[in-house]
């Protein structure tokens, strides 16, 4: 009796040896490249609006498309701030020539998303475009929503996580280096 509940013990954990732990490191590889895939996406996108000064729904829903080859679902959060040059007085002996101060308010995901879902260009000339001008600040942060196999093996195993945490995520932010409404007036 000692000998067969020793035999079903060691048949177990050889099992777990052998098919659990190569798959919780091929899940972990997998959560890697999907990592990597998704950071590069994000440092894109930024670095292009950056370059152009405009968010366009196209470039966006590529962001999207990128995102979701990854096999994972995805909150993606835009912000722009945008600088507004206020003109009042400013008295310091640093800069006389410069009048006000730099002040910036922030634009979110939804705000942006409306700009770039209007369609009715006799009302907004801008639609579909959202534009930004030098100085602007555009930020995106990409977090996954749905659990990866990775996750799920993990939490099995050792409950390191919980249903809230995020396995693959990106930010990036970068200042505004073009003005995107000259490009859009042009057009």
């Amino acid at each position: 009796m000692g000998e067969s509940l020793m035999t079903v013990v060691a048949i177990f954990v050889a099992a777990i040896l052998m098919f659990v732990f190569p798959l919780m490191s091929v899940a972990g590889r997998n959560d890697d490249i999907s990592q990597l895939a998704v950071q590069t996406a994000v440092v894109q996108f930024v670095d292009k609006v950056s370059s152009t000064g405009q968010i366009t729904a196209s470039d966006y829903n590529g962001l999207v498309q990128t995102l979701g080859a990854t096999g994972n679902t995805y909150s993606v959060d835009m912000e722009a701030q945008i600088l507004d040059e206020n003109p009042g007085k400013k008295v310091t002996l640093a800069d006389q020539n410069k009048v006000g101060e730099n002040v910036y308010y922030s634009q979110y995901t939804s705000q942006i998303l409306d700009q770039l879902s209007s369609s009715d260009t006799t009302t907004n000339p801008n639609a579909g475009v959202y534009n930004l001008k030098a100085g602007d600040i555009i930020s995106v942060d990409v977090k996954n929503t749905n659990q990866t196999l990775s996750q799920l093996l993990r939490n099995f195993f050792y409950t390191v996580t919980g249903n809230d945490s995020y396995q693959v995520s990106a930010e990036h932010a970068k200042m505004v280096t073009a003005n995107g409404y000259s490009l859009s007036l042009g057009s």
